[in-house]
């Protein structure tokens, strides 16, 4: 069982940036490959991107391509979402996800105002 905890949410204005960390407790992560998601008040979760285990590869949800960078530091057992020229319908409440276990954290809420 893996424990994860994310951080780094907040309010920002449009066109800020924010990092968001997912840590890891319980095992290794490093073998996992990890991926962040977001839902909005009334929508369905959505993928945002994943990083595979050696962090050589990644792959971006179409509405953040060019804005958001996933990365991990497998010594630290934490994954982070690089947030930047953040808009308003990127509010959400954040989730970090081990995508072959399907585990989840609490989530860590992003607001940007206009």
């Amino acid at each position: 069982q893996v424990h994860l905890v994310e951080s780094g949410g907040g309010l920002v204005q449009a066109g800020g940036s924010l990092r968001l960390s997912c840590a890891a407790s319980g095992r290794s992560i490093s073998s996992d490959t990890m991926a962040w998601f977001r839902q909005a008040p009334g929508k369905e979760r959505e993928f945002v991107e994943q990083i595979i285990r050696s962090g050589g590869s990644t792959t971006y949800g179409d509405s953040v391509k060019g804005r958001f960078t996933i990365s991990r530091d497998n010594a630290k057992n934490t994954v982070y979402l690089q947030m930047n020229s953040l808009k308003p319908e990127d509010t959400a409440v954040y989730y970090c996800h081990v995508r072959a276990y399907n585990y989840w954290g609490q989530g860590t809420q992003v607001t940007v105002s206009s």
